[in-house]
């Protein structure tokens, strides 16, 4: 069995037997183990368009991180209990919480100050257009286990954007761009299920 954090109600970690998802309702932030963990915390906050939103509307709840504890949460579920936590590539979580930037393929091995002798904290920088989805998505992993297995490295461009920086890509929704494909759910799975 092995938890996912901060997910879709009724998204693809529901309705699956070895997966305890837990949605904003359940609030992840109070999870408290047993099983290796999937988080996937809020990254609105986090990107550059934050800093945008923030010039533009003001108000505490558009500050850069202001997401509630969020992010927090996830990396410490993913230190405690093991298994992976995903972002956007570039997320400023990464400055803040003192994360290795991952290379541009392949994992790097980080060695931070809560290490124990049982895990190992590795980083990397994957596209999710590798397994499936309309764009490029470029996402940043944080997983802590035992050595992991190598992922699909391949960086397709895909054939939509999430935002509206090419005028020559269709952009997604929002609900399109935030939606994990299937075959990288199970990749994430896979990871979560092997970190002990």
């Amino acid at each position: 069995m092995i938890a996912a954090l901060f997910v879709e109600s009724a998204g693809v970690y529901f309705g699956l037997p070895n997966v305890d998802p837990w949605d904003e309702k359940r609030d992840a932030r109070k999870y408290d183990g047993p099983h290796s963990v999937i988080a996937h915390p809020p990254c609105q906050l986090w990107t550059n368009f934050a800093h945008v939103n923030f010039k533009r509307y003001g108000g505490e709840h558009n500050k850069l991180g202001n997401d509630g504890g969020c992010f927090a949460a996830a990396l410490r579920s993913v230190r405690q209990f093991g298994g992976v936590l995903e972002h956007p590539a570039e997320s400023h979580a990464w400055k803040r919480y003192g994360l290795l930037s991952p290379p541009k393929k392949g994992w790097k091995q980080a060695i931070p100050k809560w290490n124990n002798a049982a895990a190992s904290e590795w980083v990397c920088e994957v596209w999710q257009s590798a397994y499936g989805h309309k764009a490029r998505k470029r996402t940043w992993l944080v997983y802590v286990g035992a050595k992991p297995f190598d992922l699909d490295w391949t960086q397709k461009e895909g054939t939509h954007q999430c935002g509206w920086f090419d005028r020559k890509k269709p952009t997604l929704s929002k609900k399109e761009a935030s939606r994990t494909p299937i075959a990288f759910r199970d990749v994430l799975i896979r990871l979560a299920e092997s970190c002990r």
